[in-house]
């Protein structure tokens, strides 16, 4: 999930913990303690593009680093309010709940979490939430705003954080409904459509969760697809993308391509821009897929040219959004 999103839910929960006894202090807690496994993101100064992609939702998001963790911040947020009381055990409470639930979100989205690193490198992803949903953000947004005016003692306080946590968790439920939906449909119409496929997945487009991008794969290559909620024909008119896997001869044995074939989870492309030899990670989705089927894929790597994949994972994402883009994406939401 993204990070303006785990600070507000981290200060609403902050705020349940401990709002009677610091005040407004306990939202700064909570939005501390949610960021915590996201200091990962300081490996993309040392590391190689291929090596971040691993690293980042990997060990900081593990079980065993909340157990490594947990103790440590907790003894330091317990030395500096000790005038309050607060019980060691209630800190270690606090700080493991808070990093367990940002690790537990984060596996919602398509991009994979490490909860059992560094035993094992199995990646889960629910492919339930897109990574910046507004319809799960705001809840906890307008609750932490309303908590930031409200004053420390305001007996309403206690309302706003079970207004954060109650509609967070309603909305993360009624994602799971949608996608136990989508997922009964696709298989449906893979076989009205004779279409063969050894693996699958489903994941919202972006901003909503009424759409969904569609992707059915076997050895030789991948359906790609669209698939709203509201449809009402049993069919997807999917787009082939070959596998290409013979391209990708030359450099077979590289390091940096294993890592990337290890992190797409088997869901690859490899294709020639001119000269350049790319590498297509299928489980982010299409730039604008739903209004163009031939467009680029969000996740493009160059193979030759590495220094130009820092942001591979969201390269382009909006980069031909606008008001046309828009319209097209609320139609094919509308369904069919």
């Amino acid at each position: 999930m993204d990070s303006l999103t785990h600070v507000a839910l981290g200060a609403c929960i902050g705020e349940a913990f401990f709002g009677r006894v610091i005040g407004k202090k306990a939202m700064l807690w909570g939005a501390l303690a949610q960021s915590v496994p996201d200091i990962d993101f300081v490996a993309a100064f040392w590391m190689s593009p291929a090596d971040n992609l691993l690293a980042h939702r990997g060990f900081t998001h593990s079980i065993i680093f909340i157990l490594i963790v947990t103790p440590f911040l907790s003894l330091l947020a317990e030395r500096w309010h000790r005038p309050y009381n607060i019980s060691i055990r209630r800190w270690i409470l606090f700080f493991s709940l808070q990093i367990f639930i940002h690790i537990f979100i984060d596996a919602f989205n398509n991009y994979g979490v490490g909860w059992f690193e560094p035993f094992s490198h199995y990646r889960i992803s629910f492919n339930t939430i897109f990574v910046a949903d507004p319809f799960f953000s705001m809840w906890s947004g307008i609750a932490f705003i309303a908590l930031l005016l409200l004053k420390s003692r305001h007996p309403k306080r206690k309302y706003w954080w079970k207004f954060a946590i109650i509609m967070s968790s309603i909305y993360v439920w009624y994602c799971t409904i949608n996608k136990i939906k989508i997922d009964s449909d696709v298989k449906q119409i893979a076989v009205h459509q004779n279409i063969n496929y050894t693996q699958y997945f489903t994941t919202p487009a972006p901003l909503n969760n009424w759409l969904w991008y569609v992707v059915l794969g076997n050895d030789s290559g991948f359906y790609v697809g669209y698939r709203s909620l509201f449809d009402t024909k049993k069919d997807i008119d999917f787009k082939y993308f070959s596998r290409n896997d013979s391209l990708l001869d030359p450099v077979h044995n590289h390091e940096e391509l294993q890592k990337l074939i290890r992190f797409s989870q088997g869901f690859y492309t490899a294709e020639k821009w001119n000269d350049t030899l790319v590498f297509n990670d299928l489980r982010f989705g299409q730039i604008i897929g739903w209004h163009n089927p031939e467009e680029k894929f969000v996740f493009h790597y160059f193979l030759q040219n590495s220094a130009d994949n820092r942001l591979v994972v969201q390269r382009g994402r909006f980069a031909k959004w606008k008001w046309e883009i828009m319209k097209s994406l609320f139609k094919t939401i509308k369904g069919n």
